[in-house]
Protein backbone atom coordinates (compact mmCIF):
# COMPACT_ATOMS: atom_id res chain seq x y z
CA UNK A 1 0.00 0.00 0.00
CA UNK A 2 1.51 3.29 -0.97
CA UNK A 3 1.97 5.82 1.78
CA UNK A 4 0.36 9.20 0.57
CA UNK A 5 2.77 11.76 2.18
CA UNK A 6 1.50 15.57 2.86
CA UNK A 7 3.24 18.16 0.45
CA UNK A 8 5.46 20.65 2.63
CA UNK A 9 3.81 23.39 3.87
CA UNK A 10 4.04 26.79 1.76
CA UNK A 11 6.10 29.43 2.60
CA UNK A 12 4.63 32.75 2.69
CA UNK A 13 6.07 35.32 0.29
CA UNK A 14 7.51 37.61 2.87
CA UNK A 15 9.05 35.04 4.40
CA UNK A 16 11.10 34.10 1.32
CA UNK A 17 11.62 37.73 0.69
CA UNK A 18 13.62 38.35 3.77
CA UNK A 19 15.83 35.91 3.23
CA UNK A 20 18.96 37.90 3.64
CA UNK A 21 20.43 36.79 -0.10
CA UNK A 22 16.87 37.72 -1.93
CA UNK A 23 17.08 40.76 0.37
CA UNK A 24 20.50 41.86 -0.71
CA UNK A 25 20.06 41.07 -4.42
CA UNK A 26 16.82 43.36 -4.07
CA UNK A 27 18.71 45.90 -2.59
CA UNK A 28 21.40 45.33 -5.46
CA UNK A 29 18.75 45.83 -8.27
CA UNK A 30 17.76 49.34 -6.79
CA UNK A 31 21.01 51.25 -5.44
CA UNK A 32 22.96 49.63 -8.64
CA UNK A 33 21.45 51.31 -11.31
CA UNK A 34 20.59 54.49 -9.28
CA UNK A 35 24.64 54.52 -8.48
CA UNK A 36 25.24 53.97 -12.66
CA UNK A 37 23.20 56.50 -13.40
CA UNK A 38 24.50 59.48 -11.12
CA UNK A 39 27.80 58.68 -11.64
CA UNK A 40 27.82 57.46 -15.72
CA UNK A 41 25.71 60.36 -16.54
CA UNK A 42 25.76 60.98 -20.00
CA UNK A 43 28.46 58.16 -21.08
CA UNK A 44 25.87 55.42 -20.71
CA UNK A 45 24.40 56.55 -23.79
CA UNK A 46 20.92 54.75 -25.12
CA UNK A 47 20.57 53.17 -21.62
CA UNK A 48 20.59 56.59 -19.78
CA UNK A 49 16.35 57.18 -20.32
CA UNK A 50 15.88 53.44 -19.08
CA UNK A 51 18.58 52.47 -16.41
CA UNK A 52 16.92 53.19 -13.19
CA UNK A 53 13.47 51.55 -14.82
CA UNK A 54 13.73 48.04 -12.37
CA UNK A 55 14.98 50.10 -9.62
CA UNK A 56 11.19 51.34 -9.06
CA UNK A 57 9.64 47.97 -8.32
CA UNK A 58 12.72 47.13 -6.38
CA UNK A 59 12.46 49.96 -3.95
CA UNK A 60 8.96 49.50 -3.68
CA UNK A 61 9.56 45.82 -2.52
CA UNK A 62 12.70 46.56 -0.74
CA UNK A 63 10.38 49.15 1.47
CA UNK A 64 7.71 46.25 1.80
CA UNK A 65 10.24 43.71 3.50
CA UNK A 66 11.73 46.90 6.00
CA UNK A 67 8.37 47.69 7.28
CA UNK A 68 7.66 44.28 7.48
CA UNK A 69 11.03 43.75 9.73
CA UNK A 70 10.65 46.58 11.58
CA UNK A 71 7.10 46.78 12.61
CA UNK A 72 7.76 46.14 16.34
CA UNK A 73 9.49 49.64 16.38
CA UNK A 74 7.17 52.89 15.31
CA UNK A 75 10.12 54.59 15.49
CA UNK A 76 11.81 52.60 12.56
CA UNK A 77 9.25 52.46 10.65
CA UNK A 78 9.42 56.03 10.53
CA UNK A 79 12.80 56.69 9.60
CA UNK A 80 12.49 53.84 7.06
CA UNK A 81 9.58 55.82 5.61
CA UNK A 82 11.33 59.14 5.44
CA UNK A 83 15.13 57.28 4.60
CA UNK A 84 12.47 55.05 1.09
CA UNK A 85 10.91 57.91 0.44
CA UNK A 86 13.75 59.73 -0.93
CA UNK A 87 15.52 56.60 -1.95
CA UNK A 88 11.82 56.40 -4.30
CA UNK A 89 12.20 60.11 -5.27
CA UNK A 90 15.61 59.23 -6.43
CA UNK A 91 14.87 56.73 -8.57
CA UNK A 92 11.71 58.10 -10.29
CA UNK A 93 13.13 61.80 -10.53
CA UNK A 94 13.58 61.13 -14.60
CA UNK A 95 10.26 60.06 -15.25
CA UNK A 96 8.22 62.35 -13.31
CA UNK A 97 6.94 65.23 -15.04
CA UNK A 98 9.19 67.88 -13.76
CA UNK A 99 10.86 70.87 -15.20
CA UNK A 100 13.99 71.13 -15.96
CA UNK A 101 15.79 71.56 -12.56
CA UNK A 102 18.77 73.61 -14.55
CA UNK A 103 16.60 76.11 -16.61
CA UNK A 104 15.81 79.26 -15.81
CA UNK A 105 12.36 80.18 -15.92
CA UNK A 106 11.57 83.07 -13.86
CA UNK A 107 13.68 84.41 -10.74
CA UNK A 108 12.43 84.98 -7.67
CA UNK A 109 8.82 83.59 -7.82
CA UNK A 110 7.43 82.89 -4.42
CA UNK A 111 5.80 79.03 -3.56
CA UNK A 112 2.33 78.59 -5.18
CA UNK A 113 2.54 81.50 -7.68
CA UNK A 114 2.01 81.16 -11.27
CA UNK A 115 4.05 82.92 -14.01
CA UNK A 116 5.16 82.49 -17.43
CA UNK A 117 2.25 80.12 -17.60
CA UNK A 118 3.75 78.00 -15.42
CA UNK A 119 2.62 77.23 -11.52
CA UNK A 120 6.05 76.90 -9.01
CA UNK A 121 4.51 74.76 -6.10
CA UNK A 122 7.51 75.60 -4.29
CA UNK A 123 8.76 78.85 -6.28
CA UNK A 124 12.01 79.35 -7.95
CA UNK A 125 15.42 80.74 -6.85
CA UNK A 126 17.06 83.41 -7.46
CA UNK A 127 18.51 81.96 -11.24
CA UNK A 128 15.27 81.45 -11.98
CA UNK A 129 15.02 77.45 -11.84
CA UNK A 130 11.93 75.62 -9.91
CA UNK A 131 12.82 75.22 -6.47
CA UNK A 132 10.57 71.91 -6.54
CA UNK A 133 12.40 70.26 -9.68
CA UNK A 134 15.90 71.02 -8.13
CA UNK A 135 14.74 69.79 -4.72
CA UNK A 136 13.85 66.46 -5.90
CA UNK A 137 16.63 65.59 -8.60
CA UNK A 138 19.37 66.77 -5.28
CA UNK A 139 18.18 64.14 -3.85
CA UNK A 140 19.98 61.64 -5.82
CA UNK A 141 23.73 62.66 -5.55
CA UNK A 142 23.32 63.35 -1.65
CA UNK A 143 22.21 59.66 -1.53
CA UNK A 144 24.74 57.99 -3.63
CA UNK A 145 27.31 59.56 -2.95
CA UNK A 146 26.39 59.48 0.88
CA UNK A 147 25.96 56.06 0.95
CA UNK A 148 29.07 55.18 -1.21
CA UNK A 149 31.48 56.79 0.71
CA UNK A 150 30.04 54.87 3.65
CA UNK A 151 29.89 51.43 2.64
CA UNK A 152 33.47 51.70 1.52
CA UNK A 153 33.87 53.30 4.99
CA UNK A 154 32.94 50.15 6.24
CA UNK A 155 34.61 47.58 4.32
CA UNK A 156 37.72 49.58 5.05
CA UNK A 157 37.53 49.92 9.21
CA UNK A 158 35.35 46.71 9.21
CA UNK A 159 38.79 45.00 7.40
CA UNK A 160 41.23 46.11 9.88
CA UNK A 161 38.81 46.22 13.26
CA UNK A 162 38.75 42.31 12.48
CA UNK A 163 42.30 41.94 11.84
CA UNK A 164 43.18 44.07 14.90
CA UNK A 165 40.81 42.29 17.29
CA UNK A 166 41.16 38.19 16.06
CA UNK A 167 44.78 38.22 14.78
CA UNK A 168 45.79 41.04 17.56
CA UNK A 169 49.43 40.66 18.57
CA UNK A 170 51.74 43.54 16.78
CA UNK A 171 48.97 43.52 14.08
CA UNK A 172 46.47 45.21 16.94
CA UNK A 173 48.98 47.63 18.12
CA UNK A 174 50.04 48.90 14.88
CA UNK A 175 46.68 48.97 13.21
CA UNK A 176 45.33 50.56 16.67
CA UNK A 177 48.29 53.08 16.81
CA UNK A 178 47.86 54.59 13.36
CA UNK A 179 43.81 54.80 13.85
CA UNK A 180 44.35 56.84 17.29
CA UNK A 181 46.59 59.21 15.22
CA UNK A 182 43.77 59.71 12.82
CA UNK A 183 41.02 59.93 15.19
CA UNK A 184 42.69 62.77 17.38
CA UNK A 185 42.27 65.26 14.67
CA UNK A 186 38.88 66.94 14.00
CA UNK A 187 36.87 65.19 11.26
CA UNK A 188 35.65 68.15 9.66
CA UNK A 189 39.70 69.35 9.66
CA UNK A 190 40.51 65.73 7.93
CA UNK A 191 37.84 65.96 5.47
CA UNK A 192 39.09 69.87 4.16
CA UNK A 193 42.57 69.47 4.24
CA UNK A 194 42.04 66.21 2.50
CA UNK A 195 39.88 67.69 -0.56
CA UNK A 196 42.16 70.87 -0.69
CA UNK A 197 44.36 68.35 -1.54
CA UNK A 198 42.92 65.92 -3.82
CA UNK A 199 39.98 68.31 -5.20
CA UNK A 200 36.20 68.76 -5.38
CA UNK A 201 34.28 65.66 -6.38
CA UNK A 202 32.64 63.11 -5.76
CA UNK A 203 34.88 60.65 -5.69
CA UNK A 204 37.08 62.62 -3.59
CA UNK A 205 34.49 62.61 -0.73
CA UNK A 206 34.69 58.93 -0.95
CA UNK A 207 38.27 58.50 0.14
CA UNK A 208 37.99 61.45 2.97
CA UNK A 209 35.31 59.66 4.40
CA UNK A 210 37.00 56.31 4.21
CA UNK A 211 40.06 57.81 5.63
CA UNK A 212 38.28 60.23 8.55
CA UNK A 213 35.59 57.43 9.47
CA UNK A 214 37.57 53.92 9.30
CA UNK A 215 39.33 54.34 12.06
CA UNK A 216 36.75 55.12 14.35
CA UNK A 217 35.00 51.85 12.47
CA UNK A 218 37.75 49.88 13.37
CA UNK A 219 37.68 50.41 16.98
CA UNK A 220 33.93 49.26 17.20
CA UNK A 221 34.76 46.32 15.29
CA UNK A 222 37.64 45.36 17.20
CA UNK A 223 36.29 45.50 20.74
CA UNK A 224 33.28 43.52 19.06
CA UNK A 225 35.97 40.61 17.85
CA UNK A 226 37.65 41.01 21.10
CA UNK A 227 34.55 39.78 22.70
CA UNK A 228 33.35 37.25 20.22
CA UNK A 229 36.77 35.19 19.01
CA UNK A 230 36.66 33.45 22.79
CA UNK A 231 32.80 32.10 21.74
CA UNK A 232 33.16 28.12 21.79
CA UNK A 233 32.32 28.18 17.61
CA UNK A 234 35.87 30.30 17.34
CA UNK A 235 37.17 27.68 19.23
CA UNK A 236 35.72 24.75 16.79
CA UNK A 237 36.69 26.38 13.54
CA UNK A 238 40.33 26.69 14.52
CA UNK A 239 40.00 23.22 16.12
CA UNK A 240 38.63 22.07 12.14
CA UNK A 241 42.00 23.69 10.99
CA UNK A 242 40.36 26.83 9.23
CA UNK A 243 42.16 29.94 8.13
CA UNK A 244 42.08 32.83 9.80
CA UNK A 245 40.46 34.81 6.63
CA UNK A 246 37.81 32.27 7.24
CA UNK A 247 37.36 32.84 10.69
CA UNK A 248 37.04 36.19 10.23
CA UNK A 249 34.38 36.58 7.69
CA UNK A 250 32.24 33.70 8.53
CA UNK A 251 32.22 32.88 11.62
CA UNK A 252 33.43 36.53 13.33
CA UNK A 253 31.60 39.00 11.17
CA UNK A 254 28.10 37.33 10.97
CA UNK A 255 28.24 37.54 15.01
CA UNK A 256 29.27 41.36 15.13
CA UNK A 257 26.76 42.52 12.66
CA UNK A 258 23.87 43.59 14.80
CA UNK A 259 25.91 46.85 16.81
CA UNK A 260 27.27 47.12 13.20
CA UNK A 261 23.81 48.05 11.69
CA UNK A 262 23.20 50.43 14.09
CA UNK A 263 26.01 52.29 13.82
CA UNK A 264 25.93 52.19 10.19
CA UNK A 265 22.64 53.87 10.09
CA UNK A 266 24.38 56.49 12.50
CA UNK A 267 27.10 57.06 10.30
CA UNK A 268 24.65 57.56 7.60
CA UNK A 269 23.58 60.58 9.20
CA UNK A 270 26.98 62.03 10.00
CA UNK A 271 28.21 61.39 6.24
CA UNK A 272 25.38 63.27 5.09
CA UNK A 273 25.84 66.38 7.06
CA UNK A 274 29.40 66.41 6.11
CA UNK A 275 29.25 65.96 1.87
CA UNK A 276 26.30 69.02 2.77
CA UNK A 277 28.76 70.88 4.49
CA UNK A 278 31.54 70.45 2.23
CA UNK A 279 29.66 71.23 -0.79
CA UNK A 280 28.70 74.80 1.09
CA UNK A 281 32.09 75.40 1.67
CA UNK A 282 32.63 74.67 -2.04
CA UNK A 283 34.85 71.41 -1.21
CA UNK A 284 32.40 68.58 -2.25
CA UNK A 285 29.75 67.85 -4.83
CA UNK A 286 29.84 70.57 -7.76
CA UNK A 287 27.45 72.42 -9.92
CA UNK A 288 25.87 72.73 -12.54
CA UNK A 289 23.99 69.34 -11.40
CA UNK A 290 20.78 69.88 -8.40
CA UNK A 291 22.35 68.89 -4.76
CA UNK A 292 20.96 70.44 -1.38
CA UNK A 293 24.34 71.51 -0.21
CA UNK A 294 25.07 73.80 -3.80
CA UNK A 295 21.08 75.01 -3.01
CA UNK A 296 22.11 76.16 0.58
CA UNK A 297 25.39 78.15 -0.30
CA UNK A 298 23.65 79.66 -3.64
CA UNK A 299 20.60 80.69 -1.70
CA UNK A 300 22.19 81.87 1.41
CA UNK A 301 22.49 85.81 0.92
CA UNK A 302 19.14 85.46 -1.09
CA UNK A 303 17.50 83.98 2.14
CA UNK A 304 18.58 86.42 4.41
CA UNK A 305 15.67 88.19 3.15
CA UNK A 306 12.42 86.91 5.06
CA UNK A 307 10.64 86.56 1.81
CA UNK A 308 13.48 84.48 -0.04
CA UNK A 309 14.18 82.71 2.92
CA UNK A 310 12.24 79.51 1.10
CA UNK A 311 15.16 79.72 -1.02
CA UNK A 312 17.11 78.22 1.48
CA UNK A 313 14.55 76.22 4.11
CA UNK A 314 13.20 74.35 1.67
CA UNK A 315 16.58 72.44 1.42
CA UNK A 316 18.03 72.55 4.77
CA UNK A 317 14.49 70.98 5.22
CA UNK A 318 14.58 68.21 3.04
CA UNK A 319 18.51 67.42 3.86
CA UNK A 320 17.38 67.71 8.09
CA UNK A 321 14.21 64.91 6.97
CA UNK A 322 17.09 62.28 5.21
CA UNK A 323 19.00 62.74 7.99
CA UNK A 324 16.34 62.33 10.62
CA UNK A 325 15.29 59.37 8.59
CA UNK A 326 18.56 57.63 8.80
CA UNK A 327 18.86 58.52 13.02
CA UNK A 328 15.28 56.48 13.60
CA UNK A 329 16.22 54.06 11.82
CA UNK A 330 19.49 53.53 14.52
CA UNK A 331 17.00 54.03 17.18
CA UNK A 332 14.72 51.71 15.77
CA UNK A 333 17.39 49.01 15.60
CA UNK A 334 18.90 49.13 18.87
CA UNK A 335 15.38 49.35 20.30
CA UNK A 336 14.58 46.21 18.91
CA UNK A 337 18.03 44.49 19.42
CA UNK A 338 17.46 45.30 23.37
CA UNK A 339 13.83 43.50 23.32
CA UNK A 340 15.53 40.46 21.72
Amino acid sequence: MAVVTAPPPSVPLMHRLKNPKVSITIFVIAWLPLMLYVMGGSSLGVLEPFILIPAIPAVILLYAICISTFRESTIALIGTTLVFFWFLIAVTAPYLPLIDPNKPIAPFVPPFTAKNDVFFILGTDFKGRDMLSRTLWGCQRVLVWGVSATFVAYIVGTAFGLIAGYISGWWDEIISFLGNVILSFPVMVLFIVILNYLGPSGFNIVIAVTFASAPAIMRIVRGLALDVKTRDYVFAAQTRGESALWIMVVELLPNVRGPIIVDACLRLGYTTVAITTLTFLGLGLQPPDPDWGLMIKESAKTAMLFKFSYMLLIPALSVSSLILGFNLMADGLREMSMRD
